[in-house]
């Protein structure tokens, strides 16, 4: 057991080493051991599959044509954020996708290379565009700061010995396609991986500038997140959930709005 952690803080130092970058905003220090063209060819397949499986509302839909406005705009101050930014390689080789299925679940997730569903489930619960703008900018933030990527290249640590992708694909095809599930929200049969607390709170702040820049006012998501938090049952404790606490996420909100509402240029497009 010795020998096994010593190996694995080898590598996960060795990774570190090799593989650091920084999250936008934030300035977080994260390993991304795979190569984001390798988990784009993974997403589309999946993407496929899953609107395959699902009914996905036509674009004649009153809500499909808000959820591609919504992400036409975000998709536009994303990438000039990067580009003010000198990250513009944060989203080589996105090719974007937003569709709307019909699941009475509360929920919406973004795979690398822009592939956006939203349920109709959430619609509701957002109750207008700015807040549903909400939602798709934190998940939208969430492909641009490579969660999934950071999140995997963990699994892959752990669970594959520090294995290449590639190899995982070659030799345990089930296991890297659990790994991909579990990073992007999707099931799976592992656990959650670690750190996701940090990732939804990183993907609110980067989620709230990419609206603002788009023209949505931020400060709704204080009240989207609000909602959010009477929905169902009794939330788990902060220490066993992969999100933050309902309070805490709330008071980093507002805490960041400052620096949130910088960007904000109303429009009336």
């Amino acid at each position: 057991m010795k020998k096994t952690l010593v190996v694995l803080v080898v590598l996960l130092g060795f990774a570190y080493l090799v593989s650091c970058t920084k999250v936008p905003i934030t300035n977080r220090r994260q390993v991304n051991l795979i190569a984001e063209t390798e988990l784009i060819g993974m997403s589309t397949q999946a993407y496929d599959e899953f609107l395959a499986q699902h009914y996905v509302l036509p674009d004649s839909d009153n809500r499909t044509q808000m959820v591609k406005r919504i992400g036409a705009r975000i998709r536009a101050a994303a990438e000039k954020f990067l580009t003010d930014n000198h990250q513009t390689k944060r989203m080589d080789g996105f090719t974007w996708q937003f569709n709307v299925v019909e699941d009475p679940s509360v929920n919406a997730w973004c795979m690398p290379g822009g592939k956006v569903v939203v349920y109709t489930g959430i619609i509701p619960v957002a109750q207008d565009e700015t807040s549903l703008a909400v939602v798709m900018g934190h998940e939208i933030a969430h492909a641009v700061a490579r969660h999934g990527n950071e999140r995997m290249s963990q699994g892959l640590l752990l669970e594959a010995g520090g294995a290449t992708l590639g190899a995982v694909l070659g030799n345990q095809p089930g296991l890297a396609r659990d790994l991909f599930l579990q990073s992007y929200g999707l099931g799976g049969t592992l656990g959650m991986l670690a750190y996701s607390r940090n990732h939804e709170s990183e993907a609110d702040k980067l989620g709230l500038v990419f609206m603002a820049m788009a023209g949505y006012d931020p400060q709704a998501a204080i009240g989207f997140w609000t909602r959010m938090s009477q929905q169902g049952g009794q939330a788990p404790p902060e220490i066993l959930s992969t999100h933050p606490s309902d309070e805490t996420r709330v008071t980093t909100l507002k805490e960041f709005m400052p620096e949130a509402l910088k960007y904000y240029k109303p429009t009336t497009n």
